[in-house]
């Protein structure tokens, strides 16, 4: 294949961003992405909806992710795709696509990289695995946007797995709905079948170790979406374990489909309709970057000068060993800023990451992984790759200050 100015790796949120960001700064860029459409967790392990990122400021209520999020966000809307926070995950696919084919981002889909080449703290080339065997791909610059920073670990920068006294990380979990449902008659005894659900969990009949039932409306009438199996003390990042889970997940489905329909009202007629082409991971690999952003941080409602992205989703931690959930809520008018620096990698200086992968703690990363942060995350790896490009600089050599103007100019929200 060609050479590139910028390889951006993985075709999610944060992928989408990176590659469309860096683009628009005039690189010759290339996405690759594993499956067959943009998405990432949305759209492979139907993750909805997007969280809350937002706080009032002032008296204002003011959207934390802001730029190509947003941008996003509109176009679902303009389709009649998005109801709330809720969108449509088919209608999400061909918006992301124009989006990148208009910047004039090429594609790379059903590519899985599996090693990369480096010389010295460049890497000069990825390989991945294609329906025609390997194929290597060459690059000045590359983001690692896999979520399980997949081209990080490869390039061997350090790194860390899950929390920190046991590497355990937070639970899988496969989503899945129910069509033919009748919403209305399910809500009115919702909260009578979560109580029936304690109740058999607390006589051991159930396999799921999760404390209740974690649902959402759909904006698909007549439909209900459930992000309630729970896969603990298994790695995502090891298949053999990650098969475990998809198949451990599938039975606590048809387990938890039983339940509700012996104890819930609203489901005589339903059917299972879909479950994710994958399990959805919440957390693995975590890069040991120039810095490392703690929950300490997070709860000090730390504002960084390199700042690239704000956030004050919760402190959202599914327990990695059971049952539990744990949550700490900002206050009101109260968010982090995520630094520059957390996008760097040690060992690499043509490479930046974003997503859920970057440096951080297990603390913190329970806040910040969520979409819309990750799409800040992304478009400012993106713009940052794109300025290192015209200048022939490395990543730590970019001008934050520039950096955080170019943001601006696209309209993100930097808190400082």
């Amino acid at each position: 294949m060609k050479k590139y100015d910028v390889v951006v790796v993985g075709g999610g949120f944060a992928g989408v961003c990176a590659a469309i960001a860096a683009a628009r700064e005039g690189s010759r860029v290339l996405l690759v992405e594993k499956g067959n459409a943009l998405g990432g967790a949305a759209v492979n392990s139907l993750v909805i909806p997007f969280m809350p990122n937002a706080t009032k400021l002032n008296g204002v209520m003011t959207e934390l992710s802001q730029g190509i999020y947003k941008t996003i966000c509109e176009k679902l809307g303009e389709k009649g795709a998005m109801r709330g926070k809720l969108f449509l995950e088919e209608e999400l696919k061909f918006i992301l696509n124009d989006m990148v084919r208009e910047a004039g981002v090429e594609l790379l889909y059903h590519a899985y990289i599996f090693a990369a080449k480096k010389n010295g703290e460049k890497i000069e080339s990825i390989t991945v695995a294609t329906k025609c065997g390997p194929v290597d791909i060459e690059a000045d610059y590359f983001v690692d946007c896999t979520g399980d920073a997949q081209l990080a670990y490869l390039s061997d920068c350090p790194y860390n797995l899950g929390r920190e006294n046991d590497h355990l990380c937070q639970p899988m979990t496969l989503c899945f709905r129910l069509g033919n449902v009748d919403v209305e008659a399910f809500y009115k005894t919702k909260e009578e079948l979560k109580q029936k659900y304690r109740e058999a969990k607390a006589r051991g009949e159930l396999m799921n170790p999760r404390e209740d039932i974690l649902l959402f409306r759909s904006p698909i009438p007549n439909v209900m979406h459930f992000n309630t199996t729970r896969v603990v003390k298994l790695d995502p990042t090891d298949p053999e374990d990650v098969t475990k889970a998809e198949l451990f997940a599938r039975d606590q489905i048809r387990e938890i489909i039983d339940f509700m329909k012996k104890n819930g009202d609203g489901l005589d007629n339903c059917f299972l309709m879909e479950t994710g082409a994958e399990i959805g991971v919440r957390e693995s690999r975590m890069i040991v970057g120039d810095y490392v952003l703690s929950e300490s941080d997070c709860r000090a409602f730390t504002k960084f000068e390199d700042s690239v992205a704000a956030c004050n989703y919760d402190i959202d931690i599914h327990n990695p060993e059971g049952a539990g959930t744990s949550h700490y809520f900002f206050p009101e008018g109260e968010y982090y800023t995520i630094p520059y620096r957390c996008l760097i990698p040690k060992t690499v200086s043509n490479m930046l990451v974003a997503g859920r992968c970057i440096s951080s703690d297990h603390g913190a990363q329970a806040s910040y992984r969520i979409m819309p942060t990750v799409c800040t995350l992304g478009e400012a790896a993106g713009v940052a790759i794109g300025l290192a490009v015209k200048k022939g600089i490395d990543t730590r050599s970019v001008d934050v200050s520039e950096l955080q103007a170019h943001l601006r100019a696209n309209g993100a929200f930097l808190g400082i």
